[in-house]
């Protein structure tokens, strides 16, 4: 069976997120690239659904690709322009080119809580508020004193302004990442044209960085600002995508889909301490993955009956997946919990080189180390990465010691991809915990599409598991599994047999 090709205008995708500078060198100067993604766009999607070389990720989240002074390059100076270490203008658009031949849609990182120091805009407002001194602020002489958060009180998170010992500005992340004020109308007015701009070249939408932080901790106030967001791009390009960053627990970030935002990331289900991680080491029960899964969405809906959830399990932020398991069956632990990342309903988002296993953790320059495509550092493409990164080995091969083994990590997650955009039930299917399956180790959903049901059981522990299938369940149809290791599932006579970490699926056809 073959995936159906995804239409640009669907959002229910598979995404890759990207850190250029890290990723693949395209003129050999040790950063990564623009030209050097788009020649490495075919491992990400060959735009042949056919072919089974490549990935099959049919979106990419680019973390920040505008000017800026650092290597991570969220404080933004030039939102108009690429930053020279990527490229050109040209390369950018010769890479939106290229990804939509594949049929991959591209939303940028936009970081609209901050710029950086050195943003004209930021320079402009200082510049004025040194001359002016104890003096009250005309934003008739200088319109940028409103764009930021100037006060002549030292305020929780603010830092002074350089050279003058009046003024201080707030800079809740640090004192180069000046927050904007968001509710200033002619800043807003910016924002819109910013968006135009990126939008009118083939981006696709924007994954909005630090949206909890827009307005430090005023909730309400950061949901109106993602409301004005999205009705000024949803008005223009109804078939944008925008999922934004609330970096907390469910209870504060479902109030966020208040706001009409498509998408908000599942934090719940992420990172060494989540749902998914739990339940792989075994610390909560299988069931409670599925009957999460079924909860979301009424928990969802009730704020935006049009919400696409958002489910990653790794990102720039965390240490690296490899790392969350130890011992004998950790290998299979990897495979298992990112495959159960890309059974969540919505746009799935996989962190570049998780699907190759990679390590990283601790400080911010490990997470984000040169992509495994090779152990020769001095290979064609690879990248240095972030100058204070620690020096550390990787627990599993590199793509060119994995991709021609059956049983690597990497094979593993495209068949997990593959499944997914094989089975559109998977990416917009509505879940029906099946309690009557569920157990400690035994996860199992029914997800429903359409006219289509597909019904998705998971072993999550070492050992074999045995199901005696029920009356629900009796005309149902092994068709699939995805496995971590030689064993494969048997139904025979009623009886499903799943193997250690397995993933099977069941038809049963027409609802």
């Amino acid at each position: 069976m073959v995936p159906e090709p995804v239409s640009m205008e669907d959002n229910y995708r598979t995404y890759y997120e990207v850190f250029v500078y890290s990723f693949y060198d395209g003129n050999g100067d040790g950063i990564g690239d623009l030209k050097g993604l788009t020649k490495k766009l075919d491992y990400i999607n060959d735009g042949d659904p056919v072919t089974m070389d490549d990935l099959g990720c049919n979106g990419i989240w680019l973390m920040p690709v505008m000017p800026s002074k650092t290597y991570h390059k969220y404080d933004t100076t030039d939102y108009y322009s690429i930053d020279p270490e990527y490229g050109t203008m040209e390369d950018f658009e010769a890479f939106l080119s290229a990804c939509r031949e594949r049929g991959i849609k591209v939303i940028m990182d936009l970081a609209l809580n901050h710029t950086s120091s050195e943003h004209p805009w930021f320079q402009e407002a200082c510049s004025y508020l040194k001359e002016l001194g104890d003096g009250e602020p005309d934003p008739g002489e200088c319109p940028y004193v409103l764009y930021y958060n100037f006060s002549k009180e030292k305020k929780s998170g603010f830092s002074p302004v350089k050279g003058s010992d009046i003024w201080y500005y707030e800079a809740q992340f640090w004192d180069g990442m000046p927050d904007l004020n968001l509710y200033n109308e002619e800043l807003r007015a910016e924002i819109e044209k910013i968006a135009d701009f990126w939008l009118a070249k083939g981006v696709g939408g924007f994954r909005l960085d630090a949206a909890k932080e827009y307005v430090t901790g005023a909730d309400g106030s950061n949901i109106e600002i993602l409301s004005w967001f999205n009705d000024v791009v949803k008005e223009k390009y109804p078939d944008a995508y925008l999922v934004a960053e609330v970096f907390s627990d469910m209870a504060v970030y479902e109030k966020y889909y208040d706001s009409g935002i498509d998408s908000l990331f599942d934090f719940d289900f992420a990172n060494k301490d989540g749902i998914i991680a739990k339940v792989v080491k075994g610390n909560t029960p299988a069931s409670f993955y599925s009957q999460r899964l079924q909860e979301i969405e009424g928990i969802f809906s009730a704020h935006n009956k049009d919400y696409i959830d958002a489910p990653f399990y790794t990102n720039h932020d965390m240490g690296r997946s490899a790392g969350y398991y130890a011992g004998e069956g950790s290998e299979a632990q990897t495979k298992l919990a990112g495959a159960m990342n890309l059974m969540m309903s919505g746009s799935a988002f996989i962190y570049y080189g998780e699907e190759l296993g990679m390590k990283g953790s601790g400080k911010d320059e490990n997470k984000r180390a040169p992509m495994y495509f090779s152990s020769d550092p001095s290979a064609e493409g690879m990248c240095r990465g972030p100058s204070d990164m620690d020096d550390f080995e990787m627990k599993f091969g590199s793509y060119e010691e994995q991709k021609d083994d059956p049983s690597s990590v990497y094979q593993y997650y495209k068949k997990a991809v593959y499944y997914r955009n094989l089975y559109p039930e998977i990416r917009k299917g509505t879940v029906n915990d099946l309690p009557e399956y569920d157990s400690d180790s035994v996860a199992a959903f029914t997800k429903t599409w359409e006219e289509l049901q597909l019904h998705v059981l998971i072993n999550v522990s070492g050992e074999t598991q045995t199901l005696a299938l029920q009356e629900n369940l009796q005309e149902a149809a092994l068709e699939n599994g995805l496995y971590t290791g030689e064993e494969e599932a048997d139904l025979t006579e009623g009886n499903l047999t799943i193997p250690p970490y397995g993933i099977v699926f069941l038809r049963s056809g027409m609802k």
